[in-house]
């Protein structure tokens, strides 16, 4: 089941095309994987505590509608493959009252030590944490 948050195209995320940045759909799908993580109990302060945690080493972002100003939206995301070092996400980005996908977004994130700056085997108990729904 896709984790959800709901943004609202604010006035800074509009550029001169009068709608919504490129950079702002980046900042959604950062946000809502963020939320996901702190809704299974993965903060920055348990990742901290850890000395790891899930660093985006990939973007890559359809843009397929435009996201007008003050626009709610629902941006859904889930965590579809999973490897030893390394999660895969899929995030969706939709206009809340009609439902119309504007964007969509594939993500790769990479288990980090922070004091090696490497990837490392992700625990066990925060995989554990992630429903893995495959594509």
């Amino acid at each position: 089941m896709p984790f959800t948050i709901r943004v609202r195209v604010a006035p800074a995320d509009v550029d001169d095309l009068d709608h919504a940045n490129n950079t702002a759909y980046l900042r959604w799908a950062q946000e809502v994987a963020i939320a996901h993580s702190q809704a299974v109990g993965l903060g920055v302060a348990e990742y901290k505590a850890r000395g790891a945690a899930f660093v985006v080493t990939r973007h890559e972002i359809d843009y397929l509608r435009p996201a007008l100003p003050g626009q709610e939206l629902e941006a859904e995301t889930r965590v579809v493959a999973m490897t030893a070092v390394t999660a895969e996400r899929r995030t969706a980005i939709r206009a809340l009252a009609d439902g119309q996908l504007l964007a969509r977004a594939v993500t790769m994130w990479a288990y980090i030590d922070f004091a090696r700056g490497r990837p490392v085997r992700i625990p066990g108990d925060i995989r554990s944490r992630f429903v893995v729904e495959p594509v």
